[in-house]
């Protein structure tokens, strides 16, 4: 007979973020070490986020998780150490004796659902946005309010990166328990409001080398890897954070189109090559640098992690011109009126300059669609009970 006591439920959000300075290679691949720092910028949840749902109960029998409306296995090595860690943190702090013991007990199964609203493994860092809200989550159900990178960084490295809004470095540290490896806010959100982020989307395919295997590959095969970590991403690091606290958009774009560039150039000297790039995303490239050429200076940057889809950085005064230029080299095929997503942006028209100074001719349908974002807040706990994606019996709602 099923138990009278209520289910314990909690509904968090995660954002996704965007290395401007790339994560690449681990030094511990158990305890998911980096072997350089990194920095992010958050994107905002009102446009890309992932939903997660967590419930414990003494009346269920064992974990569960549903991803996107399937269940997945539970024992993936990541997901458990993810859950080991908070059980553990939870325990800790009930022999520290913090407050009343908790109410609930950490012998209970826990049943989570998530979902995420953009495209999976395509190279949008669904993985950092998932664990990162796993990670907030399950802390709220088990009352933990220690630090969570390390529970977010053992399911995916830069997850840890999305517990914070704004820009985020994600310090490699030096320990070998890893104790040190923890994010931390370089600037808040609201800092600099001008920024704009749009997302150029080539392909919601799953990408065919994925982040785990590419990384273990570089680091055993490229030289080029092993130098950027050890003798560049030191001075990028520090002249970065440089760039978001002055607001320098000249320096900021420059640097990070150059970081991206050479993080795609270590997956190159990587042995096999790995090609994370496609035909289009070399077209953006040339699109961005032509545009800049034709404006005199640094108007808008790209930035590419492992997968095709391009990240642009630019400021709210350039994102209707440059939105343009897209749909004048990638004229949208069918889906003009759904072309963009997310911030609105007025039409404007291109001037001949601009339009000869772009060139090559145009690629119809290369970009899908672009999602119009911009710097955004940390994890949130949703108070709706209507936000839970889990039911009173703890399994998922049926999608509405």
């Amino acid at each position: 007979m099923a138990s009278e006591e209520p289910v314990e439920v909690v509904t968090c959000t995660a954002p996704v973020n965007i290395a401007v300075i790339k994560y690449w290679g681990k030094r511990d691949e158990e305890l998911i070490l980096p072997i350089n720092s990194s920095l992010s910028v958050t994107l905002h949840q009102d446009q890309l986020k992932t939903t997660t749902t967590a419930a414990i109960s003494r009346d269920f029998t064992e974990d569960r998780i549903w991803l996107n409306g399937r269940e997945e296995d539970v024992g993936q090595p990541r997901l458990q150490a993810c859950l080991r860690e908070i059980r553990r943190l939870a325990r800790k702090r009930r022999s520290d004796g913090h407050e009343e013991p908790l109410p609930l007990s950490l012998s209970y199964k826990v049943h989570v659902a998530s979902v995420n609203n953009f495209p999976t493994a395509a190279g949008l860092a669904s993985s950092a946005a998932g664990y990162a809200c796993l990670a907030y989550t399950l802390a709220r159900v088990y009352g933990v309010e220690s630090d969570l990178s390390e529970v977010a960084r053992r399911g995916s490295g830069s997850a840890c990166r999305s517990l914070y809004g704004g820009f985020v470095e994600w310090q490699m540290g030096q320990r070998a328990d890893g104790k040190d490896s923890v994010a931390r806010q370089v600037a808040p959100e609201s800092h600099w409001p001008e920024l704009r982020v749009l997302i150029l989307v080539v392909s919601t395919e799953r990408k065919p080398t994925g982040s785990t295997a590419g990384m273990q590959t570089s680091v055993e095969t490229s030289a080029l890897l092993r130098f950027r970590a050890e003798a560049l991403v030191p001075a990028h690091m520090a002249e970065m954070s440089r760039c978001v606290r002055e607001r320098d958009f000249q320096a900021f774009g420059q640097l990070t189109m150059k970081d991206s560039n050479q993080f795609h150039a270590t997956c190159l000297d990587t042995f096999p090559p790995i090609s994370y790039l496609s035909d289009t995303s070399r077209r953006v490239i040339r699109l961005v640098h032509c545009f800049n050429a034709h404006h005199g200076r640094t108007k808008v940057a790209y930035t590419f992690d492992a997968g095709a889809n391009a990240v642009i950085f630019t400021l709210d005064d350039t994102v209707a011109e440059f939105v343009a230029a897209v749909r004048h080299s990638f004229p949208p095929e069918l889906n003009g009126d759904k072309f963009l997503k997310g911030l609105p942006v007025e039409p404007v028209p291109l001037s001949d300059e601009l339009k000869a100074a772009l060139g090559a001719d145009p690629t119809p349908g290369g970009v899908k669609y672009i999602i119009a974002t911009q710097v955004g807040p940390g994890p949130q706990v949703l108070d709706d009970p209507g936000a839970h994606l889990l039911g009173p019996d703890g399994l998922p709602k049926p999608a509405a």
